[in-house]
């Protein structure tokens, strides 16, 4: 299997080793790691902890999309942290809240013990070096302000899943200052890594697996860029620049990850990888492969790709080639966040035909891959002359982050505006009607004379009049950008994470963590889901590995 485009991954069908004598490996060892993010460290640090003589091969220099996170940790089921503040919680109705979000992804085995287990989470954490802290009053918002660390990250508070599970919040922020917090985390696993002695072969990229005559999984062939050398060098500076651009100038930083390529083809050297136990893949997502993307989830490609350039499907891609099964490689995150500022959800946000198709005080990733998957990615939000002044007023006074308030100021800035909906609609482009209906409808439930349609809480409900203005949402929008990140993986078993093939049966030492495995985030996404789902199938990975 070739690289699928520029700048992605080359990856390769197996190799045979079963005649492989001791000249033919140049290294070995326990436990193979392949990347290191927040799966990858803790597959690690749990495969040495357990006993294991473990390495791990990082095709750049560690962090991947942990490092570009927000360092939020979904923890709940009564940590200390929602103690302090007051918040009631057990894992009990943290599993009923998050068998809404999980759907068919896991088992409710699987999702309960992944409950069961977010309080000792939480304590591994802290004993490994990683910070949290409370704060009374959590709120709800698209990421905290500064100095909050614990708040609402997901739909907890939202009628319909509310009525399901008791509301607690449990989006806990990594404390660090501004915004580190995912730099914060990756730093104290990296620690962790260094002082378990774990060695890690940096720039260097997993090209294919390596099998038994029974189809085992016995090591990996990697490309090493030589260390202190001319071309590691190059390569990295090349790397660090485009990570660092890519949210402002992706095709930039497309061109430099190319680049960066091409010196990996030219001067990686070959290393072969005996690992007598298990190898396991945690390279992450694979949201930077357009080929992939558009294969499985087309409709998801006109948004942001969020994360880093190993986000490229690679362990996906090398697990499929010894018989691995990706699944749900259709469910993509996208995050249409419209809170901050708190008074934008009390609004309306319709499709192209002025109808509703969500509820707008749900959270921003809900309502992004409603507004894909239902409005074909274009959604207008129409507030107010009342909304917009509370929202000027709290974007340029709320203390919130720069990548909340800019956006939402350039968007009232340049919203479209009307006396009524018919004009409003005929100014945007959609049936006048449409829309002067739905807003008819939807000021009807805010003045208590009819239900609801999408179920919005009373307190989210506000009359629309006077001037009506209209901001474009669309996933598109290159000034309001919607960040997006893949949800599917290889099919594991639920109890070690294992790779398992067609039938169902474990492929012997193979593992996948993260999101280059199916698991608790792979069916919707809340914030800190994907970093919780990362940590606890890396633990279990590594520890399983180690034990095989």
């Amino acid at each position: 299997m070739t690289a699928a485009e520029p700048g992605i991954a080359t990856i390769e069908g197996p190799l045979d080793g079963s005649t492989f004598t001791d000249q033919d490996w140049h290294r070995s060892c326990d436990v193979l790691v392949i990347g290191l993010g927040a799966a990858g460290g803790a597959s690690a640090i749990s495969a040495k902890e357990a006993g294991a003589d473990v390495l791990v091969a990082e095709r750049f220099e560690g962090g991947g999309a942990t490092t570009k996170s927000g360092g939020i940790v979904y923890l709940g089921g009564g940590t200390h942290i929602q103690q302090q503040a007051g918040v009631i919680d057990t894992p009990q109705e943290m599993f009923n809240y998050l068998r809404q979000e999980s759907g068919d992804a896991v088992s409710d085995d699987a999702l309960m013990a992944f409950c069961n287990g977010s309080v000792d989470m939480l304590a591994w954490l802290e004993s490994i070096g990683v910070g949290f802290q409370s704060n009374p009053n959590p709120p709800k918002t698209s990421y905290p302000r500064n100095g909050t660390y614990y708040y609402y990250s997901g739909n907890e508070g939202v009628p319909a899943y509310a009525e399901h599970a008791k509301p607690a919040a449990r989006g806990h922020r990594v404390t660090a200052p501004g915004i580190n917090s995912g730099r914060e985390l990756y730093r104290a696993l990296a620690a962790r890594v260094d002082a378990l002695g774990i060695a890690v072969l940096r720039q260097t990229a997993a090209r294919r697996l390596i099998v038994d005559a029974a189809g085992a999984v016995i090591g990996a062939e990697l490309r090493q860029l030589p260390p202190g050398s001319a071309a590691q060098l190059a390569h990295q500076k090349l790397q660090r620049k485009a990570e660092k651009i890519h949210d402002v100038m992706p095709a930039k930083a497309d061109k430099l990850r190319a680049q960066a390529a091409a010196i990996e083809a030219t001067h990686a050297q070959l290393l072969r990888v005996r690992a007598r136990r298990g190898v396991i893949l945690s390279s992450g997502g694979y949201i930077f492969n357009r080929t992939m993307v558009r294969a499985t989830a087309p409709q998801y490609l006109p948004a942001m790709r969020l994360g880093a350039t190993g986000c490229d499907g690679s362990g996906i891609r090398l697990g499929a080639s010894v018989g691995g099964q990706p699944s749900h490689m259709h469910r993509v995150s996208a995050w249409r966040f419209i809170n901050p500022p708190t008074n934008w959800p009390k609004g309306i946000v319709v499709d192209r035909q002025g109808q509703r198709f969500c509820n707008e005080q749900v959270y921003g990733a809900r309502l992004g891959v409603d507004m894909v998957d239902k409005a074909g990615g274009h959604a207008w939000l129409i507030i107010d002359k009342t909304l917009r002044k509370l929202a000027i007023k709290e974007a340029l006074f709320g203390k919130y982050w720069f990548f909340q308030t800019i956006p939402a100021l350039f968007l009232m800035l340049f919203a479209k505006r009307a006396k009524t909906p018919e004009a409003l609609a005929a100014k945007i482009g959609m049936p006048p009607q449409a829309l002067k209906n739905t807003v008819a409808d939807y000021n009807a439930s805010a003045d208590g004379s009819r239900e609801d349609a999408m179920r919005k809480s009373v307190d989210m409900r506000h009359k629309l009049e006077g001037t009506l203005y209209a901001m474009d949402i669309s996933a598109d929008k290159k000034t309001f950008p919607c960040p997006s990140i893949t949800l599917g993986g290889l099919e594991v078993d639920e109890s070690s994470n294992a790779v398992i093939d067609a039938n169902g049966q474990p492929i012997k030492g193979l593992y996948a963590a993260g999101r280059t495995a199916l698991g608790v985030a792979s069916n919707g996404y809340v914030s800190g889901l994907s970093l919780a789902d990362c940590l606890w199938s890396g633990r279990r990975a590594g520890t399983h590995a180690a034990q095989n």
